[in-house]
């Protein structure tokens, strides 16, 4: 039977919550399924004993009103951002207090455009205080998500966090075995930052209302592959509960 598709509001208690299934479900067919569950796919690979955070580019350029000035936000993904970066906040106060290590990327390139190497051959430079222009407004971690102290925040020039970043030194410097990738865009940083962890054999944890997306089918897709094969996708209530119960490998 099809799954309803997901509600737009943040689910309530956490025993109501409708399987995170319920954002893709509806795009498969009935042969698709039965594939899928013959293949054995999608099975949970859970939190280890120590996981950290990871805020893939919650910057103004990907969260302000789109149209607005005094800037033209013309990477945003709009409202449906700004409720995934409240839930961000929600889960980033309980990563604190579990003790669970924070680290940001912040997606910024030169003014003139010098680096932003392929990614131009796909985007024109974008001349706007708005977009992710080095020491733009819109290159600024926006507040609802701000850096608090002992966070750690990096700049990065591709899609992955792990590209040109300290990022995989520093989980390994602080024992991390667990990535909980939040942000956006759900189909472009936190799918090849997601993808890149478990790569590197890390557990990989993805809250669906954690992530955002300017396309919506991009977002739902991009969850389904990512649960299929790479990692964990759950509700932030549900991961909030699991930082809250500590280690459980």
């Amino acid at each position: 039977m099809v799954s309803a598709p997901a509600p737009t509001a943040r689910p309530g208690a956490q025993d109501s919550l409708p399987p995170p299934s319920s954002l893709w479900n509806d795009l498969l067919g009935e042969d698709e399924r039965a594939r899928l569950a013959h293949g054995r796919f999608a099975r949970r690979s859970g939190f280890g004993k120590r996981p950290a955070v990871v805020v893939i580019d919650a910057q103004n350029y990907m969260l302000g009103p789109i149209g607005d000035e005094p800037y033209e936000y013309v990477s945003s993904c709009g409202e449906v951002g700004r409720a995934g970066a409240r839930q961000i906040a929600r889960l980033l106060d309980a990563a604190r207090e579990a003790g669970a290590p924070v680290f940001y990327t912040r997606f910024e390139l030169a003014r003139d455009g010098s680096d932003m190497g392929a990614y131009r051959r796909k985007r024109d430079l974008v001349e706007s205080e708005g977009w992710c222009l080095e020491d733009s407004f819109g290159a600024a971690i926006a507040d609802v998500v701000a850096p608090k102290d002992g966070d750690i925040v990096m700049v990065k020039k591709k899609p992955s966090g792990f590209v040109g970043t300290p990022l995989l030194g520093l989980l390994i410097d602080r024992g991390v075995d667990t990535v909980i990738v939040v942000g956006g865009s759900t189909s472009n940083c936190v799918r090849a930052t997601a993808v890149d962890a478990v790569s590197l054999n890390f557990r990989v944890v993805v809250p669906a209302d954690c992530v955002f997306d300017r396309v919506g089918i991009s977002h739902r897709v991009a969850l389904f592959d990512l649960d299929r094969q790479y990692g964990d996708v759950m509700w932030c209530d549900e991961v909030i509960a699991a930082l809250r119960e500590g280690p459980t490998a």
